[in-house]
């Protein structure tokens, strides 16, 4: 990636030879609250967009979550011609690093999707950041895709304002859909691929981790490859 994330480049360098940061500590893991307003999804598949930050960590924590049948990391909210990741990292396009998450409501609902979205990957406290990696590109946004996942999601962040987990105030919003375009092909299931990457190992292994601690029933060992 790209901006802060380069600003421990020497170190991660040194450790492991790649090309992202790898900071020394990991996110902090808040238990969000279960969710009040229950996603109500009738049978057959559905899909949401995350975007949380680096699109590994991202894809990884859904890619170990039950009832997930495929987690794509790609581009949100600009156009085609702009979706690249070298353009992306620039910051300069209206697109964030985001996960398209196919899943299925026998298994996980959505609500139960935003509740880890908000306990193990996003700090809904940061704007146009997350971990080390600072830019619009790396923004928390939920991105429903229907109007039953709309109405969890505004009831979501409604609770949790109200919560009392947050000392500061909570900046993750919705947007609107639109076209999502995939990444390129070595980002997908890069976590799986590269379990010993410097940034992988600091930023989202934890997380995962985090994901089995706490919901040990919506855990699973095995990674979903796209």
């Amino acid at each position: 990636m790209i901006q802060l994330r380069a600003l421990g480049l020497a170190l991660a360098l040194a450790v492991t030879g790649a090309s992202c940061t790898a900071p020394a500590a990991a996110e902090s893991v808040v238990a969000a609250p279960a969710a009040k307003r229950i996603a109500k999804e009738g049978p057959g598949l559905r899909t949401a967009i995350f975007s949380g930050g680096c699109f590994w960590g991202v894809e990884a924590v859904f890619s170990h979550t039950r009832g997930v049948t495929s987690a794509v990391s790609g581009y949100h909210g600009g156009t085609a011609r702009s979706a690249k990741y070298d353009i992306v990292s620039s910051g300069m396009t209206d697109h964030a690093e985001a996960v398209r998450v196919t899943y299925d409501p026998r298994a996980v609902r959505y609500d139960q999707l935003v509740q880890v979205f908000f306990s193990v990957i996003a700090d809904p406290t940061l704007k146009n950041r997350q971990g080390p990696d600072v830019g619009p590109q790396y923004r928390a946004a939920l991105v429903p895709t229907n109007a039953e996942q709309l109405a969890v999601a505004r009831a979501y962040l409604a609770q949790m304002r109200t919560s009392g987990l947050w000392k500061a105030p909570i900046l993750t919003g919705i947007e609107r859909a639109k076209a999502f375009y995939p990444a390129e092909t070595y980002h997908q299931d890069f976590a799986f691929k590269n379990p010993n990457h410097g940034y992988i190992r600091a930023w989202d292994a934890p997380k995962v981790a985090a994901l089995k601690r706490l919901y040990p029933r919506l855990y699973s060992a095995n990674f979903q490859r796209n």
